[in-house]
């Protein structure tokens, strides 16, 4: 098992910090060297699985006349925050906007992980239909805790995007021979407290995955990340492992997480996690602050620490080739 955390501090070389966890003798050196170099490219890496191990690619030596289609993930828009982290999250959404619509290749869906508002009012989750709803691509959603804040504890939420989804709005799709599965995990969202999926929706996970083919590729997409990043803070899930213990036979499983608005990325055999940056603001890298919550960082630097995910699914490949890209990278 190998994990790594993108440094979302004030180093200057913009390097990697190593989460808590063990590297076999065989990939750290490699591993740190590709993270290191990675960092420093920028728009120019995406990431592929080749017998769990990541391995970079630039974008203009991707396989030619083989990509069947792209996807994206877009993370933690809070419209609705005003703060000083960031006064105005909606002109950060628009850049985020642009790089879509800037990607080599059009995706064919998007997902947003969660944190859609800030406060789940009306007006806010009104506005983010508006500035989302003209993308160059279907939009599929997961909640936020943030996005389960109104009197109702979550109905707003659901009013608008639980149709067709199954409890708390839990649901899976079939698109370009991927399968994905939309999870659920912020309702009794308890600050510093890991995350629950629960009893009804782990059976309902076990009875979607009998009709997957275990050569099928999953995307399975999250609000709070489903392994442990860090656990003061409540930077997980508590039973994501029965989840995990499903997913384990299937020969490609990417998992898509966002909430803790920076990278953080774990392979654990053919499963890889991925975190996001978000698009409203930074939070402290685990522990480097006495709690989580927005970090101010100097206005000219605020866009590296925002960004969007491009994933890229090529055919006779199980492996998916993930691209993460700031809205400051020109």
């Amino acid at each position: 098992m190998t994990d790594s955390l993108e440094d979302t501090g004030s180093h200057e070389d913009n390097g990697s910090l190593e989460a808590p966890g063990v590297l076999d003798d065989r990939g750290a050196t490699s591993r740190r060297r590709l993270l290191t170099c990675s960092a420093w490219a920028g728009t120019g890496v995406v990431w592929a699985m080749v017998g769990g191990v990541p391995c970079a690619f630039a974008l203009d030596a991707l396989p030619k006349g083989q990509t069947n289609y792209l996807f994206a993930q877009i993370s933690d828009s809070h419209i609705g925050f005003t703060k000083e982290a960031n006064p105005d999250p909606i002109k950060t959404l628009n850049e985020a906007k642009d790089k879509l619509r800037a990607l080599p290749i059009q995706p064919s869906v998007i997902l947003h992980t969660g944190d859609i508002t800030h406060l789940s009012r009306p007006e806010q989750f009104d506005t983010a239909a508006h500035l989302l709803g003209d993308l160059p691509a279907p939009v599929r959603y997961v909640p936020g805790e943030h996005d389960t804040l109104d009197e109702g504890a979550g109905k707003a939420y659901l009013e608008r995007y639980g149709k067709g989804t199954k409890g708390d709005g839990w649901y899976s799709f079939d698109l370009g021979g991927v399968h994905f599965i939309g999870m659920v995990n912020v309702f009794g969202f308890e600050a510093g407290k890991e995350a629950t999926l629960g009893a009804d929706q782990l059976a309902w996970l076990k009875d979607d995955l009998r009709a997957v083919s275990h050569s099928t590729p999953i995307v399975v997409f999250a609000h709070i990340p489903l392994w442990d990043i860090y656990e003061p803070w409540g930077w997980g899930t508590a039973d994501a492992e029965a989840a995990i213990r499903m997913l384990r036979p299937y020969g490609s499983v990417t998992i898509l997480n966002g909430h803790i608005h920076q990278i953080a990325q774990k392979v654990e055999g053919n499963i890889t996690f991925h975190t996001a940056r978000g698009t409203a603001y930074p939070q402290p890298a685990p522990g480097a602050a006495p709690t989580p919550g927005p970090m101010t960082v100097p206005t000219e630097q605020l866009t590296s620490y925002l960004g969007i995910s491009s994933i890229l699914v090529t055919k006779g490949a199980h492996a998916l080739a993930i691209h993460d890209t700031k809205l400051s990278d020109s």
